[in-house]
């Protein structure tokens, strides 16, 4: 981020995102801090709970219930924006204790840089309405695999009423993220032969029958041509009011996204 930064003057830099339990806030506060101030206030918090259960397993660290990562990530959230303060900073929680520490350096943006919170779990997409600026949607994880009905038109719906519902009368200040989920982004110019090469990959993988059908209906799903995928983000972007798109790596969506930018 630091070298991204240091070569470029507008584009704003984030990790997609950081999991909480690797990383102590009070250590990540200085490093997101120190981010900030050499991109001259450019700088996304993205943080989630984890997920990813082999990061755990490869790392000896436990993974544990979901409702203790959440705790865990609130907590965080909480001494992150602490130590960006002007104060020096005191917190007692079940997870982490900070005695009058007084983050440095403190970032360029204030009170501190937008924070992007995401998850697919009702709890922290809570979390997200009431502390973020950006929440990113992701689906739920269920048995170690994504919850196929949470990547549903519907699934995204119900996501976002809980984000609405705990952000009360900040919601239309946030910006709402999504991003391709289990197989994409595919650019291809016979989208019917690409959906159904993708369902059978998917039906293989994960021991089901995944219908076509359902990967094109799905927002968290991007397979399509070109001009299909740039009349794709404005139809999810008004149904359901998502206007920022994660779209891989570089190079297969260039031209959609500079057809959208600034739209």
């Amino acid at each position: 981020m630091a070298v991204i930064a240091a070569a470029t003057s507008t584009l704003r830099i984030s990790a997609f995102v950081l999991n909480n339990d690797l990383r102590h806030p009070a250590v990540l506060a200085q490093d997101l801090a120190s981010l900030d101030v050499l991109s001259e206030g450019r700088l996304d918090v993205a943080i989630g709970a984890g997920w990813n259960v082999p990061e755990y397993e490869q790392t000896g660290i436990p993974f544990d219930e979901v409702p203790v990562r959440q705790a865990r990530l609130a907590e965080a959230v909480t001494v992150l924006k602490g130590l960006f303060a002007e104060e020096p900073f005191s917190f007692q929680g079940t997870h982490y204790t900070i005695a009058g520490l007084d983050g440095r350096p403190k970032p360029v943006q204030r009170p501190h840089p937008p924070f992007m919170i995401g998850g697919g779990g009702r709890g922290t997409l809570e979390l997200a309405g009431r502390e973020a600026q950006i929440v990113s949607l992701a689906p739920r994880i269920k048995a170690r695999r994504s919850d196929l009905q949470s990547l549903t038109p519907e699934g995204v719906h119900e996501k976002i009423g809980w984000v609405r519902d705990a952000a009360g009368d900040r919601f239309e200040q946030l910006e709402l993220n999504i991003y391709p989920t289990m197989i994409g982004p595919i650019v291809s110019d016979d989208v019917e032969k690409a959906l159904a090469d993708a369902a059978d990959e998917l039906s293989e993988r994960r021991g089901m029958r995944v219908e076509p059908e359902f990967l094109r209906a799905s927002p968290h799903v991007f397979i399509n041509s070109i001009d299909g995928f740039v009349e794709r983000f404005r139809q999810i972007r008004e149904e359901f009011g998502i206007s920022s798109f994660m779209v891989g790596e570089l190079g297969p969506l260039d031209s959609v996204v500079e057809r959208l930018a600034g739209t």
